[in-house]
């Protein structure tokens, strides 16, 4: 599978810690619930801003929203590399049965910190007597040694017994406590046969509620589900996506090119959505049903051809995931959205805020 070269930072200001999101929304306050969110809206450079809950009424019949329904794994497994304590981050299940695994530090605070991955041969005792062993990087750095992800073979029980019964969601610094599974998973997320799923929640889609989805609905809405298991991505590295299992169902193919030829618009929930569209659409722009393992990273200079708008979270000024946002609406109209997100609150990360880009 390709690999992408590190990205250069996107902006160079730093997001104040006071405005990453510690809790979900439905625990910051009585009476609220997963859509107690802000919605910053963009059409071009012109922003508004919502709750979430004026949503449905901001988007037209005919309008089609990809949503992704991949489940969130518990993917955090506590485990010892020698006398050592590690953390053991299942990101990728690939075809052949091997994961690849981030390996991490506890760092005293429940949460963890990056080590350096490797070497190969590597041994890594899970809870049950599971034995985990490194075989071979799944990106190499600069110098050509070991990235933090590597290719792992599991033995001595499946890996979604491991994750079932010992595993726990990621979780970084910057939230306050350990949250149930449940916390991660969105209104749209659907068990996988193979056990596989996405090791980070697809969080652009975390304030959808039933209700919301019957409103959306009863004001022709149409949603199209496709799949994208999403990988870990360190909250320190700010890496360009790597390779990831889609499928784009030929009914959403369908429902997609309806949308287009009616004149709705295709609207992703989330860049995950994005990849997963973008990887069926051809140079023609016509949306086929599509799957396995995609490596494309959506540029400004590679631009889209299938998606008209995004609802997205709201991402630090490093990550790679803003060379998508201007892809889809243009460095200018990013800029001023995320200038008035930082003046006024908004909450970024998994549990925070969440930012509506729609054509000018």
């Amino acid at each position: 599978m390709r690999t992408v070269p590190p990205l250069s930072p996107m902006y160079t200001w730093k997001l104040p810690r006071e405005l990453s999101a510690p809790v979900p929304a439905e625990q910051r306050g009585p009476g609220r619930g997963r859509d107690s969110v802000r919605l910053l809206v963009s059409r071009g450079t012109e922003v508004t801003h919502h709750a979430f809950g004026e949503l449905p009424r901001l988007l037209r019949a005919g309008d089609v929203l990809v949503v992704n329904t991949s489940a969130t794994l518990p993917a955090a497994v506590d485990g010892r590399m020698g006398s050592d304590p590690v953390v053991v981050h299942f990101s990728t299940r690939g075809d052949d049965g091997r994961w690849a695994v981030e390996l991490r530090e506890p760092d005293g605070r429940g949460t963890t910190r990056a080590r350096a991955g490797g070497p190969a041969r590597s041994e890594v005792l899970l809870p049950g007597g599971v034995r985990l062993v490194l075989e071979e990087p799944l990106t190499r750095d600069g110098e050509g040694g070991g990235g933090r992800l590597w290719w792992a073979r599991v033995s001595g029980a499946p890996v979604s017994r491991v994750l079932g019964e010992h595993g726990r969601p990621i979780r970084y610094s910057y939230t306050t406590r350990d949250q149930p599974l449940a916390a991660y998973q969105t209104v749209f997320a659907l068990p996988s046969a193979d056990g596989a799923g996405s090791a980070e929640m697809p969080s652009a889609a975390r304030p959808f509620t039933a209700s919301t989805v019957a409103e959306l609905v009863s004001r022709g809405v149409w949603l199209a589900p496709v799949t994208l298991h999403t990988g870990v991505a360190s909250a320190e590295a700010h890496e360009p996506p790597y390779p990831e299992r889609f499928a784009v169902p030929e009914a959403s193919a369908r429902l997609i090119g309806a949308a287009r030829a009616g004149g709705g618009r295709v609207i992703a929930v989330g860049t995950t959505a994005v990849r997963a569209v973008e990887s069926a659409a051809g140079s023609d722009g016509v949306v086929r049903a599509a799957g396995g393992w995609t490596d494309l990273v959506v540029t400004p200079e590679r631009g889209v051809r299938a998606v008209d708008g995004l609802l997205t979270g709201l991402h630090e000024p490093e990550a790679s995931h803003l060379l998508m946002l201007r892809a889809v609406a243009g460095r200018a109209a990013v800029d001023r959205a995320y200038a008035e997100a930082v003046r006024e609150r908004y909450l970024w990360h998994e549990f925070g805020d969440v930012h509506l880009l729609l054509p000018d």
